[in-house]
Formats: structure tokens, C-alpha cells, sequence
């Protein structure tokens, strides 16, 4: 019959006749009180096989000294420290002795019992001395049976040293980042890390990263990215095909940028941090609210801004599922009066029914629900046009809708500037709050000199003072002059798709009605039939320039019509 630990204690490197020296060659048959169990642990890879056979041979010695057989050796490998990381096989010793298969539990050293304290080794000596069990720590010669309160001692001496090594590792890696050091993991598509660099640099895959970056700007989709480069026959890093998700995924890292990803140590159920970290799609800032960069980047991190928002437009948040929270894609917008044009009847939605616009409520639920109405979409696309241009160029530079316009077009047109000022007033906040913590050490608790609290506030100072002058930069009004002109504001009209169209419009008009038609076929002007309601009133001094705008853009319409048609 043999040992049912004999095949780690072989991968251990001990060889038979050794093992039959120790006594761990022939299964243990003792009485319950006679037999022990003994937990080994490698905590780290420097430790080598020669140590760890050297932990048996010590435990060993001791047994035989007590008289005692082991019936089982429990063999892990689990970080030293880590507190919070589950031990499997020092569960299953101990709980051996709970079954009453032994007595006693040998250990080389109080850490390689527990790093959770005193709390986790307090009740597991409560739990063997109902069972009349022990714990022995050799290297320290302990016995839990005499030693108790020697022994939680040491064990919370433990757990105050994993939590040392913990937060002097983080940071340790923490300050490598800062310093704009690429501390490991997989690099994205079009980039490598030399060993030993610390820093991303483009590699041969970078002009196929650069064309997904291209055509991710030119508003394609990843699942049509992919499938291009599949059609092509240019396969991913590990030979596979191309996947939509892999473009996503590839996207959403701020490494493919050539900045430091943020990361979050992820935690379980219970709220316990676990040994796992994600990166997540925000880069690291610096004090001053800067990314921090690691080196070379596929795209810059206004393309990066660009890409991220075009992606996450593409897609909602969906239901949940067995294997985690999905997002389901959002068909791209072919309309440019959703969400603002209502039908005159039930002042419901009117949307896109293909050549035409029409009642929501009237095609979902039926003539019950709404007589309906419907239009050509065309003819009431034109239409708004007309009327949004003669409105804005009848404006004062001073009206809120010229300055909603201008602060919308720029988020769409401008997002790395929107979100570096997202970046600087949340930095500026934070700066702020750690003055007002700084003042109370000071003031109120007293627990600081007057000489460090003069540097401590100087330093935030001029933080709080850099900030502040970066927003109010950033937030300085955009050149308005091309909303006072009828040719300039066309040409920025033209210039934008679909959803540029719509900001621009949503910054001027609350909603959009349609008179109902007096008669089936009614041919009165769409801009006789469209009631819009504006976010506010035209300039009475600027009205004469209406009807110019008006025929400007007419005549531009004319012209795009013609040049289509040719």
C-alpha cells in the first residue's frame, strides 16, 4: 500500500531510501495520538527544492523526538505575503485533525502557518484544544499546548510582515509607473517592451496597428476592420483570425497610446482585496493631472480620446448574464431629428421608417394609440437645415444657444481637450481636498511641525495655482466668428456627420412638431409645416440677415442636389 503523499514528496526530489530513513516510505498506522500532519509551504520561487526537503528533514527530526509518524505531508506553493490568499492544503491538514486522523500539525515557522493574525490562529488553537490537538512550530519551538500566547504573538507579528511586504511592493511598482515604466504584461498589438527597457517602442506590427487606427478614425467599425484583415489574410500576433472584440479590446488599452494604464486591485464577493489587478481604460495621471507616459504609442492620446468615444457610442449597456455584464451594439444613426422631431397628434417620437419619419407610438401600438403622421424624410431634413442656419445667424455672439453650440461642437469635434479638462478640475479637486486635510493635521489635530506644514502648503499652492490656470486656459470660449457667417456656418454644417449634425442641432432646438397635413398629398412647404421650439429667441437687430441665410443655404442645397445627380 502506498503513501497518498508519496508523489509530492517524490516532485520534492527525495529519493526512496531517504524517504524510508524519515519514515514517509510506508503509510502510518499508529494510534490518532501518535500520528501528525505537517503543512509545507513555498512561498516564493527563490526557494529552492533543497530548501523546502530540508523543511521535511527538520519536521522530521522533531517527530521522531515526540514519537510521533507523519501520516500525511500537505505541499503548497502560495505567496508569503499575501494574507488573504485561501491555503488549500494547510485547510485540508487541519482539517484531518478536526476529523481525528491526528493530533498534532508540525510547521517550520509561525508565517508558514498563517499571515492572517491572531484572529485566524486564535480560532484554530480553540478548535484542536477541543479536539485535544497541537499545533508545534519547530524552527521557534513552540507548542500550542503551552505556548499559546507566544504564539498568537508571533502570528500577528506575521500578518504585520505581509502587510509590510504588500505595500512595499505596491509601492515599488507604483513608483515604476510614475516614472513612466511599463511594469510588465502583455503589450498591445504594434508594440514591445525589450527586456529590461522599461519601455514600449513600435515593433513590426506597428503599420497594421496604425491602418485599424486609420479606419477606427475614419468612423469603421471593428467587426468591418476585422473582417477586411481577414479577407487580406493578415493574421492577429498568435496567427488567429481577426475578431471585432479584439480590435475593442485593443482600443480601450492606454498602453496602445504609449501611456501607463491605471489599475484596480480586484476584490471578491466579500469586499477582500484578492492577488489580481485589472487595467483599466484610463491612463495614470501625474500630480499635475498629466498621462503618464511609458514610451512609444500607436496613436496619440487625442486619437485615443477620438477612438474611445467612437467606440463606446457604438454600444449600450446590456443585461447581465451567467459569465459577467455584456454591451449590445447601437445601430448608427442615419437621421439627424431622432430625439427631437414629435409627432403633432400624440406628441410622441417620430423616427426613421425608412424614406420617411413617422409615428413611433402609431407603427408599435397601433391606431389606437396615435391617428399618425409621417413625412419624407429627405424634404424635413432639408427643411430644419434651412431653419436652424437662418436661426443661428440671427443670434447675438452673446446668446447661451451660440455658446451651447460652440461647447458641444467642441466636445464632438474636440474630445481630448473635453477630457483633459475633465482630467485637470478632477486633479484640481483633489488637490484642494488634501490643502483642507493638510490644514487640519495642522490646526486641529497638531500632529505637525510648523516648518513642514509652511512646505507642505507652499508645494500644494503652487499646484492649486497651476491647476487652475491650465482649466481657465482650457476653458477659455471658442472662436465664435464662423456662427455669425452664413458661407462659414454651411461649411461646418457639410463638414459633419451624422451625429455632428445632431449636436449642433440639439445645442439650438428643444423639439421639432409637423403640422398635420390638411389633405393625403399635401404639398404645402416643409417650412411652413415645421414648428420648432428653440432653446431661445432670435436677436430682433440681427433679422435681416434671415432671409440671406436662408438663400444661401438654398442655393447650396441646389448645388449638392445637381452635383449628385451628375
Amino acid at each position: 500500500m502506498e503513501r497518498e503523499d508519496l508523489p509530492a514528496l517524490r516532485a520534492l526530489g527525495f529519493e526512496d531510501s531517504e524517504l524510508k530513513e524519515l519514515g514517509l516510505w510506508e503509510p502510518a498506522t499508529a494510534d490518532p495520538s501518535a500520528l501528525a500532519e505537517m503543512y509545507v509551504r513555498r512561498s516564493k520561487k527563490k526557494d529552492t527544492l533543497s530548501s523546502l526537503r530540508a523543511h521535511v528533514r527538520i519536521m522530521c527530526e522533531q517527530a521522531r523526538r515526540d514519537n510521533t509518524q507523519i501520516r500525511r505531508v500537505w505541499f503548497e506553493q502560495k505567496s508569503a505575503s499575501k494574507a488573504y490568499i485561501r491555503r488549500e492544503e494547510f485547510e485540508s491538514a487541519t482539517a484531518a485533525i478536526v476529523a481525528g486522523l491526528s493530533k498534532t500539525l508540525y510547521v517550520l515557522k509561525t508565517s508558514r502557518l498563517s499571515r492572517r493574525g491572531m484572529g485566524q490562529v486564535g480560532l484554530l488553537l480553540d478548535t484542536l484544544e477541543e479536539k485535544q490537538a497541537r499545533i508545534y512550530v519547530t524552527a521557534e519551538h513552540l507548542d500550542s499546548r503551552y505556548n499559546r500566547g507566544m504564539l498568537a504573538w508571533v502570528s500577528e507579528q506575521a500578518r504585520e510582515q505581509a502587510k509590510d511586504i504588500a505595500e512595499f511592493t505596491k509601492i515599488g511598482i507604483d513608483s515604476n509607473k510614475a516614472d513612466g515604466k511599463w511594469t510588465g504584461g502583455v503589450t498591445p498589438y504594434g508594440l514591445e517592451s525589450p527586456k529590461g527597457s522599461g519601455k514600449l517602442r513600435r515593433n513590426a506590427e506597428y503599420p497594421t496597428s496604425r491602418r485599424i487606427a486609420d479606419l477606427l478614425l475614419a468612423t469603421r467599425t471593428p467587426a468591418s476592420i476585422a473582417e477586411t484583415l481577414n479577407s487580406e489574410g493578415v493574421p492577429t500576433r498568435h496567427g488567429k483570425k481577426w475578431r471585432a472584440q479584439t480590435i475593442i479590446h485593443l482600443t480601450m488599452s492606454p498602453a496602445w497610446a504609449g501611456l501607463v494604464p491605471n489599475r484596480e486591485r480586484v476584490r471578491d464577493e466579500n469586499g477582500n482585496p484578492t492577488d489580481k489587478y485589472r487595467r483599466t481604460a484610463d491612463p495614470l495621471l501625474d500630480a499635475d493631472g498629466e498621462p503618464v507616459s511609458c514610451g512609444e504609442g500607436v496613436v496619440s492620446y487625442a486619437e485615443f480620446v477620438k477612438i474611445r468615444a467612437l467606440i463606446s457610442g457604438r454600444s449600450r449597456a446590456g443585461s447581465g448574464s451567467a459569465i459577467g455584464s455584456k454591451r449590445r451594439g447601437v445601430r448608427q444613426p442615419v437621421t439627424i431629428l431622432t430625439d427631437l422631431f414629435k409627432c403633432p397628434h400624440c406628441a410622441g417620437p417620430m423616427g426613421n421608417g425608412g424614406r420617411n419619419y413617422n409615428c413611433r407610438n402609431r407603427a408599435v401600438q397601433g391606431p389606437s394609440a396615435c391617428s399618425g403622421a409621417a413625412t419624407q424624410r429627405e424634404r424635413a431634413e432639408d427643411g430644419i437645415t434651412q431653419l436652424w442656419m437662418a436661426h443661428i445667424v440671427s443670434l447675438s455672439p452673446e446668446s447661451e444657444t451660440i455658446q451651447n453650440i460652440a461647447r458641444r461642437w467642441l466636445q464632438y469635434r474636440d474630445p481630448a481637450t473635453e477630457d483633459r479638462k475633465r482630467n485637470v478640475a478632477a486633479a484640481l479637486e483633489q488637490a484642494v481636498g488634501r490643502r483642507e486635510r493638510l490644514e487640519k493635521e495642522f490646526f486641529v489635530i497638531g500632529g505637525m511641525d510648523e516648518e513642514r506644514f509652511d512646505r507642505l502648503r507652499e508645494q500644494l499652492g503652487a499646484q492649486i495655482h497651476a491647476l487652475k490656470t491650465e482649466l481657465d486656459e482650457l476653458s477659455k470660449e471658442a472662436d465664435l466668428s464662423p456662427l455669425m457667417d452664413a458661407e462659414a456656418l454651411t461649411a461646418i454644417w457639410e463638414s459633419e456627420g451624422v451625429e455632428g449634425r445632431r449636436a449642433l442641432l440639439k445645442a439650438a432646438i428643444k423639439s421639432v412638431t409637423i403640422t398635420p397635413a390638411k389633405f393625403r398629398g399635401d404639398r404645402t412647404p416643409i417650412l411652413d409645416r415645421l414648428v420648432v421650439e428653440w432653446r431661445d429667441a432670435k436677436d430682433p437687430e440681427a433679422l435681416a440677415a434671415t432671409d440671406r441665410g436662408v438663400e444661401y443655404v438654398e442655393r447650396t442645397r441646389q448645388r449638392r442636389k445637381a452635383a449628385e445627380a451628375a
